[in-house]
C-alpha cells in the first residue's frame, strides 16, 4: 500500500484498508483485530449475525460490501456501520425509514456496475445523478462515496480503465454531491492499480485471510 501511495504521490493516510472477512470463522476476525485491524467488510447480513456475538464488546467497524436485499435492510441498519453496496431508491428508501425509526446516521456508498457481467452488481453510470439527487430526501443516510468491481483479470492492469472511470464519475458529481470524496474500489489481486488511481479504500480478502472455504453442498 504504502509503495503504491509513493508511485501516486499520495500519503497514505488518503488509504483505508478493509480486511473482508467473508467465509471466514470469527476467530480470524479477532486475530486481526490482535494485530491491529478494525475495518472489515462482509457479503451477507445473516453470515454477520452469526459473527457478532463473539466479537460484542470488540471496536469494529462492519460494512455490508455485498448486495442487499429489501427484506434484510432492517438488519442491516440494525447490525452494518456503514453500507457500501446501495444501488437504488427503492432500498434507500428502507434504510432510511429504519435508520430514522434507531435514530441512526448511516453512511452510504453506491455501488456502480461498470462491467458487463452478470455475476457484477450495482447500478448503471447513467443512473447515478438521479439516486444521488433522491437521496437528498433521505436526512438519515450520507452518501460519502462510490465503490465498483471490475472484471477480473489475471493482469491487474486491465482493471485500470474500470477505477479511474469510477473516479471520474466520483469527479463529475462533486459539484452537486460534495460530500461524494470516498471510492471503495481495489482488492487482493489489483489494489496497487487502484490506489494509482485514487481508491481511498481497499478491499482485501485473500492477501489476509487465505483462500475462501465454502460449505460443500
Amino acid at each position: 500500500m504504502e509503495e503504491a501511495c509513493h508511485r501516486a504521490g499520495r500519503p497514505s493516510q488518503q488509504v483505508r484498508l478493509m480486511a473482508v472477512s467473508k467465509t471466514h470463522p470469527a476467530d480470524a476476525l479477532l486475530e486481526a483485530m490482535e494485530a491491529g485491524q478494525h475495518l472489515f467488510g462482509e457479503n451477507r447480513v445473516q453470515e454477520w449475525q452469526t459473527k457478532q456475538e463473539a466479537l460484542a464488546g470488540k471496536q469494529v467497524e462492519m460494512h455490508l460490501i455485498g448486495p442487499l436485499q429489501s427484506n434484510k435492510t432492517t438488519r442491516a441498519v440494525e447490525t452494518f456501520s456503514a453500507i457500501d453496496s446501495l444501488d437504488s431508491l427503492r432500498i434507500a428508501a428502507r434504510l432510511e425509514s429504519t435508520a430514522a425509526s434507531l435514530d441512526k446516521f448511516l453512511p452510504v456508498l453506491i455501488e456502480v456496475k461498470l462491467s458487463h457481467e452478470t455475476s457484477k452488481h450495482g447500478l448503471s453510470p447513467d443512473a447515478l445523478p438521479s439516486l444521488l439527487s433522491g437521496l437528498k430526501d433521505f436526512p438519515h443516510l450520507q452518501a460519502c462515496g462510490l465503490m465498483t468491481v471490475p472484471p477480473y483479470s489475471e493482469d491487474p492492469a486491465d482493471a485500470r480503465p474500470y477505477f479511474a472511470r469510477l473516479r471520474a464519475l466520483r469527479d463529475q458529481n462533486l459539484a452537486t454531491s460534495p460530500k461524494l470524496t470516498e471510492l471503495s474500489m481495489g482488492m487482493s489481486h489489483d489494489f496497487a492499480v487502484a490506489i494509482e488511481e485514487g481508491s481511498t479504500c481497499i478491499r482485501i480478502g485473500t492477501a489476509i485471510f487465505g483462500n475462501r472455504s465454502y460449505p460443500q453442498p
